[in-house]
């Protein structure tokens, strides 16, 4: 785990509630227990939880623990699964994500450190990694994204790209794998326009920043129409 450590317990464990590991009205294991299963400190749960409960996941009992809620009204939404072929949905989800993705790498470039910035890097190289070895990147190509939301140390940037993380990686993962299977040719255009966010971003130039990712994700939606047309 990362630096982002409460940020990345809390996405795992609202996967685990999603999943009916932990059912509604289920108490969860304690501080104590997540902290060695996760191998973190207590006040690292606590922060995690702490999310999971502004969410409307979870909620604390005193003397009881902390437990699933039941009958809740989510305080949330998430992306539905992206077809490729349904034009109107892409688009209407690229400007969602044209509006997180711009303002959260415009923050980052104005707060991140220079451990958010390692973090971003090291994401960076892996996708070129993964290119090199004939790889999609997916994984490290959401990794990148999310470590430039980490780098905004906003708790709501990062509260809402948790809940909008399975559309973005299935838009991350269908438009790598039409890029890779029908414009192959791109592939180092896509690299170097992920290079160009990282840039702005270890330059601290916030305008430089957003419109590099404005550029990506624009450039990200004409590839997806230009799969479409062959």
């Amino acid at each position: 785990m990362g630096k982002d450590l409460p940020e990345e317990i809390a996405a795992e464990l609202s996967q685990r509630i999603g999943r009916g590991e932990f059912a509604p009205g289920a108490r969860l294991p304690s501080e104590r227990d997540l902290s060695a299963h996760y191998s973190v400190s207590r006040p690292v749960v606590r922060e995690a939880l702490s999310h999971l409960k502004s969410d409307g996941l979870v909620e604390a009992k005193a003397g009881a623990g902390v437990f699933v809620t039941t009958n809740r009204e989510p305080r949330f939404f998430r992306l539905p699964d992206v077809d490729i072929d349904e034009t109107d949905s892409l688009a209407q989800i690229m400007e969602l994500l044209m509006a997180v993705e711009v303002a959260a790498t415009r923050i980052a470039a104005e707060h991140r450190t220079e451990a958010d910035l390692k973090k971003i890097r090291r994401e960076l190289l892996g996708m070129e990694y993964a290119i090199a070895s004939d790889r999609l990147g997916d994984e490290e190509d959401f990794a990148f994204h999310r470590a430039i939301v980490a780098a905004t140390h906003n708790p709501y940037f990062m509260s809402l790209s948790r809940h909008l993380e399975k559309g973005t990686r299935n838009v991350i993962l269908t438009a790598r794998t039409n890029t890779k299977m029908n414009l192959s040719v791109q592939l180092d255009a896509v690299q170097a326009e992920h290079q160009a966010i990282y840039q702005a971003i270890a330059e601290k130039n916030p305008e430089a920043a957003a419109v590099a990712a404005a550029t990506h994700l624009r450039n990200a939606t004409e590839r997806a129409r230009m799969y479409r047309r062959r």
